[in-house]
């Protein structure tokens, strides 16, 4: 009995890694996409100043 316990607690374990893991790459590509977008913001104002 104590060996699935021990097997339920790390595979809950498990799943609780997978799942921040997956939210920390959504979280990674949303940052990353807002970033560029606030880059090509910065430079199309910035060709507009220039002109």
């Amino acid at each position: 009995m104590a060996f699935l316990t021990s097997l339920l607690v790390y595979f809950g374990k498990l799943i609780f890694y997978v799942i921040l893991a997956v939210l920390g790459i959504f979280a990674g590509k949303k940052f990353s996409e807002r970033k560029k977008a606030q880059n090509a913001l910065e430079q199309s104002d910035e060709k507009q100043k220039n002109k």
